[in-house]
């Protein structure tokens, strides 16, 4: 690690190395403004120094008291530390934190009567996550329908739950919220109209189907606008048609999405600055493990057991992801989406012995 005032810019022409790192910048007090990483390190950091009055690069130099950087074996490295420290340190210059908003994400949420509805972004909540996927105006209509089969609500929230087998010390009519209970759209749990084992039984179902567990939904989809056809009610059968074909649709984002999550589980071989080649136990679209390349037949053996270790017991095959797993899961899709050559550097887990021993 180098250290060095931000002023002495001979400091940082002579001292550091281009090559991939990451580097920091810090205040008066210490305090994380600003974290970047880069393949050529020294080059980066000049950058800084030229910048023009107005830009972002100058407004961070003004701000800052030191900088310090940190050198990588590779700028995949680079790129894993540099959202490490992100995460760790929360610095106020990083854009939202490098998520990417092209992405968003099903959430389900609410201690009482979950609901189903689609974000740009995780939030540090304790609500669950399916994701990520494009196109969320796409998913919000499919959603929407599953919501309406189902009859979940769509309410805030905050929204009050009163379910039907809750004790109530006075007894009067609970008057449901909105018009999705009149519609038959939403089995009304703010007005005691379901009993919530059943609420959580729907919920339970959506799950299942997002997952690829059930079909339910568009059983029954597919039931009514039989029926309705056999009524010659074609009008409403196509509308039923096309409720099932938006759910199909988000039955077949969501396969796609553990499809991709699936595809990113590998070895990933990267080779580094100064022979520093390492291994990345990469599994769904997290780094579970990283060692330096084995040199010997002992050293594979070693990562044989590793291997055992983190890719030997099942791991659900779901599109529901961990908060904290999110940005990671990003980071690796993007990479290997912008460099597809890097795919020759991978190796499934049961062919361990077709990763070569490094130098």
């Amino acid at each position: 690690m180098k250290s060095t005032p931000v002023h002495p810019l001979r400091t940082v022409a002579r001292e550091a190395r281009n090559i991939p790192g990451v580097y920091r910048w810090l205040g008066t007090d210490g305090e994380v403004l600003y974290v970047g990483k880069s393949k050529t390190l020294r080059t980066r950091l000049l950058t800084y120094f030229r910048a023009q009055r107005g830009d972002k690069q100058h407004r961070i130099v003004e701000g800052a008291h030191s900088l310090t950087w940190d050198y990588e074996p590779s700028e995949f490295a680079a790129l894993l530390r540099e959202l490490e420290m992100i995460k760790r340190f929360r610095p106020r210059m990083n854009v939202q934190h490098k998520r990417d908003g092209r992405y968003s994400f099903l959430k389900i949420a609410g201690v009482s009567a979950p609901r189903l509805y689609v974000v740009s972004a995780v939030s540090d909540d304790a609500a669950s996550y399916y994701g990520p996927f494009r196109g969320g105006r796409r998913v919000e209509e499919a959603v929407r329908e599953l919501n309406d089969l189902l009859g979940l609500r769509d309410c805030p929230v905050n929204t009050p739950i009163r379910f039907a087998d809750q004790p109530d010390l006075f007894s009067w009519e609970h008057t449901p919220r909105c018009h999705r209970f009149d519609l038959k759209l939403c089995l009304g749990p703010c007005a005691g109209r379901c009993a919530e084992t059943e609420y959580m039984r729907r919920v339970d179902l959506a799950r299942a189907f997002l997952d690829g567990k059930a079909d339910e939904p568009l059983r029954w989809l597919n039931e009514r606008m039989t029926a309705a056809a056999e009524r010659w009610e074609y009008e409403y059968a196509g509308m039923l048609r096309d409720r099932l074909q938006r759910l199909e649709a988000l039955r077949d984002e969501f396969a796609r999405l553990r499809e991709a999550l699936d595809g990113l589980t590998f070895l990933y071989c990267v080779p580094g600055v100064d022979q520093d080649d390492r291994v990345y136990l990469v599994r769904r679209g997290t780094v579970r493990a990283a060692v330096t390349a084995p040199k010997s037949a002992a050293e594979r053996r070693r990562l044989e057991r590793l291997c055992d270790e983190h890719f030997g017991l099942p791991e659900p095959t779901s599109t529901l992801v961990q908060r904290h797993q999110v940005d990671e899961i990003l980071l690796i899709a993007r990479w290997f989406r912008g460099r597809p050559d890097q795919m020759e550097n991978t190796v499934p887990p049961a062919r361990l012995e077709a990763l070569p021993l490094s130098a």
